[in-house]
């Protein structure tokens, strides 16, 4: 028979020096830095020197400005739903509501999320319910895109001044029309009397 001394653990470690294991893996941990302390403010780096991947996340229709401002009162559902797209949410006990929802996540942009919502009276668009922020396509594609130019963006315009220096075009001479297909004389096909 065994005996087990009452400063010892049943695996044979003295507890004292297991609990002292245990206490400093703890503390261990008290020191790690938290997640939002790794990462940069915009997410994006752990440490400054890692992107870790996710997944872009594009949920709903885009509704812009532009969209928004094709919808008049009076318009039928069929045609509300041409122009806007399906809404994502429609509810059988308020059949007179449609809820159209936008959320995207995408690497090295900030995330967006907005809420439109579209009224009818019977089968006509009474109205909409739009947050201010909705952007115009032009601002939308702006704030999604994460290619960055460097230095100024390309000239694709000539001034008055840059076109007047510009050589004149050389005179071309004029195009011949050449018959198309190939060039045939016949023998009339009744004598000639």
């Amino acid at each position: 028979m065994r005996l087990i001394s009452p400063d010892a653990s049943p695996r044979g470690w003295p507890l004292p020096g297991a609990l002292a294991l245990a206490l400093l893996t703890l503390g261990g941990c008290s020191q790690m830095p938290k997640l939002s302390e790794l990462t940069s403010a915009t997410g994006d780096k752990v440490l400054g020197l890692v992107r870790p991947y996710r997944v872009e996340v594009v949920q709903g229709n885009v509704l812009t400005k532009e969209l928004l401002a094709s919808v008049k009162p009076g318009m039928p559902r069929a045609q509300v739903q041409d122009l806007l797209g399906s809404p994502m949410l429609t509810d059988v006990f308020h059949e007179d509501r449609w809820d159209y929802i936008f959320t995207i996540r995408r690497q090295g942009t900030e995330p967006q999320r907005r809420h439109v919502v579209v009224w009818f009276e019977g089968d006509a668009l009474k109205s909409v319910d739009a947050p201010n922020d909705i952007p115009t396509e032009r601002e939308f594609v702006a704030s999604i895109n994460t290619l960055k130019l460097k230095g100024d963006a390309p000239k694709l315009a000539l001034s008055e001044n840059e076109r007047k220096a510009l050589p004149a075009p050389a005179k071309q001479a004029p195009a011949v029309l050449e018959p198309m297909g190939p060039v045939r004389s016949y023998p009339p096909l009744e004598p000639r009397s």
